[in-house]
């Protein structure tokens, strides 16, 4: 594959294998997504409000918060980083600067949304969707704004939570002809609808969350069906949400963390992440 992640990510997803796509939400989870093999990373936008605001994902985040944690990444890993840009902070005119933004920060692909302003976690009730033809010049603006032309264009439509599954696949029609390279059809609810999604004319992400409401096909029944991407946007975030209850709910009933030691990465294993032998380096080449 090409040392590009950009390309590299083109070559990923004209494979249509399913390709398991972990979310980050920090750097931290960037690496640990790299050093166990992963292909790419999604950066969760719901995720990074989560860490970063304590918040829900409800449109609070900035383009600034988001540009911030993309280039850290960036420094972080070598994958190629699929970042979730929500509706895209603004009109067709703002798609435009966002995707410059992410560009220069480091995303190799940015996903737009077709919700209303502020918009809501897909597996949230209450969400709304902008016209079609208002969504077409968002991705007419991310297409133009680009300066690497391997920089790809996710379009996402959440329209199956408000107008029904027809609606929604003819929404993913018109944001490929307008230039999406993939679309991404949000919180399908029966087998039946994650099937019929991949017959669409570019290749298709799927969105798997624990308790959400698209059915938790296995992986090899999703790459038959042709899906090129198989997200688990906040796996990560929710294992170490659980992680840490687990182990400060017991260090504050017990005083201690005997009887828990196991459920912490040990140091060498931290210090490894963050490659601190690397800066150990550094600081005796510059003594």
């Amino acid at each position: 594959m090409s040392e590009n992640p950009n390309r590299r990510l083109r070559d990923l997803i004209a494979r249509k294998k399913a390709v398991l796509l972990p979310g980050a939400a920090n750097a931290l989870a960037a690496r640990v997504i790299e050093a166990l093999r992963f292909e790419a990373i999604y950066v969760t936008a719901a995720g990074v409000t989560t860490t970063f605001l304590g918040m829900p994902d409800i449109g609070l985040l900035t383009v600034t918060d988001l540009a911030d944690h993309v280039a850290a990444m960036r420094d972080a890993v070598s994958l190629p980083l699929i970042v979730d840009a929500d509706t895209g902070f603004g009109n067709a005119v703002n798609v435009g600067r966002t995707v410059r933004t992410l560009e220069r920060a480091g995303a190799s692909a940015i996903q737009l949304e077709d919700q209303d302003f502020p918009k809501r976690c897909g597996h949230f009730s209450g969400k709304s969707v902008i016209p079609t033809a208002e969504m077409v010049q968002k991705i007419r603006a991310a297409a133009d704004a680009r300066v690497d032309r391997d920089f790809v264009i996710v379009a996402r439509t959440d329209a199956i939570a408000v107008n029904g599954f027809e609606d929604a696949m003819a929404r993913a029609n018109a944001f490929i002809e307008a230039g999406a390279d993939m679309t991404f059809v949000e919180a399908p609810r029966t087998p039946e609808q994650i099937a019929a999604i991949p017959k669409l004319a570019v290749p298709q992400f799927l969105n798997i969350v624990a308790g959400g409401l698209t059915p938790m096909l296995p992986r090899a029944e999703l790459e038959t069906m042709g899906y090129a991407l198989v997200l688990y946007a906040n796996a990560a975030l929710q294992a170490a949400v659980a992680g840490m209850q687990t182990v400060l709910g017991h260090l504050k009933a017990q005083g201690s963390l005997d009887g828990v030691s196991d459920k912490l990465a040990g140091f060498a294993e931290r210090q490894r992440l963050v490659n601190k032998p690397h800066f150990d380096a550094l600081e005796k080449k510059y003594s």
